[in-house]
């Protein structure tokens, strides 16, 4: 690997700064991997400025020519897929394989978009008034995009992507711990010949970065992915400037899983998306409300799911499943395991660290049962690979504790009943629902969640929307 973390400023990629350089840390080893520079507010201050200057072009130019750039661009990054995969395998601890279907997947991001940059249309009507009264959508204007490290390739994408097909120029603030894999995807826009200013990204600590964001007037959209928590305190900035936002925040997601569901293709369904990315995954399944006729036989379905992960190096090829990304993670998933058993669940598998692995962030894929509903976990994102079990006698009780969270991003239910799938599918309180799968998130349809899950949505045709302002003219001919 030969490249280093880098930022983007009007058009300039840059390695230094007068700030001290960060570590960033392989979550497999942890080793040092590289530095990477940090930005400031005068970092931020130099990237308005550009920002502000390519937009007055940028926004005027034609759709189809934004989807041309945009279609290049998924070109580049198909031919890259393995030197960004790598970059990314290393820095968050996804095995490699699965590194690289996150940066195929990206191609179809940017490729879904671009149509839609060719579909930003617009109304017209008679005025009662007389004349003539038109609808049109315009870009929003300078937008920052600040986004996490568990998808550090998809998460820029849906950031990128929808701002530069509606017109705007954006600036990205790539999650810290994955510098490289953001900077390897923003040259992909370089090359294919975005303008200078268009695009922007700025590295470093995020209190520094987005204070000078939200303190300035001339950004007018937020879009940001992140923990509840973190998402409140940018609202609450954002409200000081009237500033747009979307966010994409925290999840609890349930599972229902009836009496006369397939067992088999629950569990597997559940655990494909409950351990990948070692379980760092917004709408992971965590929150499993079982029949208590079919329990048992859905636990033991579900360990042998979690027992058949292989826990290893992220370059390692047999491995399924790496490390968690911080030693921080992993201690709060400690905790809440701790705290799960002192209310009385039991641990059916894993809880406990790999014995054969001294060094990395590691937690072994994990069956919980017999969770109580005031145990810590099954109010508190775990964001890792721990699966939380618990029983119900009615459905309506289940749907009601599936609910009663803040959270409302994903739930899934598994019935062979009609008439359970609809109920599940209207009751359930989430932005996304999968029945009898956990589809959650593709291309063609929106993404968002309720409730403190957040408000706004990626994808679809209503993506593009979200970088949009809606101007009504009302004209009439001078007499």
């Amino acid at each position: 690997m030969t490249h280093t973390p880098q930022y983007l400023i009007g058009g300039t990629y840059r390695d230094t700064t007068d700030q001290p350089r960060l570590n960033v840390i392989n979550p497999c080893t942890e080793d040092v991997l590289w530095t990477c520079p940090q930005c400031g507010p005068e970092h931020v201050a130099e990237a308005v400025a550009h920002a502000k200057e390519a937009q007055k072009s940028w926004g005027r130019t034609h759709g189809s020519d934004r989807a041309v750039l945009l279609r290049k661009t998924a070109d580049i990054l198909g031919s890259r897929v393995d030197e960004i995969a790598r970059a990314l395998s290393l820095e968050i601890g996804r095995p490699f394989a699965q590194a690289q279907n996150e940066v195929r997947r990206g191609t179809e991001i940017l490729i879904w978009i671009a149509g839609e940059a060719e579909r930003v249309f617009g109304e017209t009507m008679t005025s009662k008034a007389g004349g003539r009264v038109s609808i049109t959508r315009e870009p929003v204007g300078i937008v920052a995009g600040i986004t996490p490290w568990n998808f550090p390739v998809g998460q820029p994408l849906q950031k990128l992507g929808p701002a530069l097909a509606a017109g705007c120029t954006i600036i990205l603030r790539p999650a810290e711990l994955a510098p490289l894999t953001s900077t390897l995807v923003v040259k992909c826009f370089t090359d294919a010949g975005f303008p200078d200013g268009v695009i922007q990204m700025l590295h470093g600590a995020p209190q520094q970065i987005s204070e000078a964001i939200f303190a300035t007037d001339d950004i007018r959209k937020i879009a940001f992915t992140g923990s509840t928590a973190v998402g409140k305190m940018l609202l609450g900035e954002a409200a000081k400037s009237v500033k747009r936002s979307s966010m994409e925040l925290g999840g609890h997601s349930p599972v229902i899983v009836c009496a006369d569901a397939d067992i088999e293709h629950a569990a597997a369904q559940t655990a494909m998306l409950k351990f990948a990315n070692a379980g760092q995954v917004c709408i992971a399944p965590t929150r499993f409300y079982l029949d208590e006729s079919i329990a048992e036989e859905f636990t033991l379905a579900m360990i042998k799911q979690a027992e058949a992960r292989v826990v290893g190096d992220s370059q390692d090829p047999s491995s399924t499943m790496g490390p968690l990304a911080h030693a921080v993670q992993r201690q709060k998933l400690e905790e809440l395991i701790e705290d799960a058993v002192k209310h009385g669940a039991r641990i059916r598998t894993g809880g406990d660290r790999p014995a054969d692995k001294n060094t990395g962030f590691y937690l072994n894929p994990t069956v919980l049962d017999q969770v109580p509903d005031d145990a810590r976990i099954m109010h508190e994102e775990p964001f890792g690979p721990v699966a939380v079990l618990t029983t119900f006698k009615d459905l309506e009780d289940a749907i009601e504790r599936a609910n009663a969270s803040e959270y409302g991003l994903a739930s899934y239910a598994f019935s062979s009943d009609l008439s359970q799938c609809e109920q599940l599918a209207r009751d359930l309180e989430a932005g996304v629902v999968g029945i009898n799968n956990v589809e959650a998130s593709q291309h063609e349809t929106p993404f968002g969640g309720t409730k403190a899950s957040g408000f706004g949505r990626e994808a679809g045709r209503f993506g593009i929307q979200e970088y949009l302002n809606v101007k009504t003219t009302h004209l009439t001919w001078p007499s």
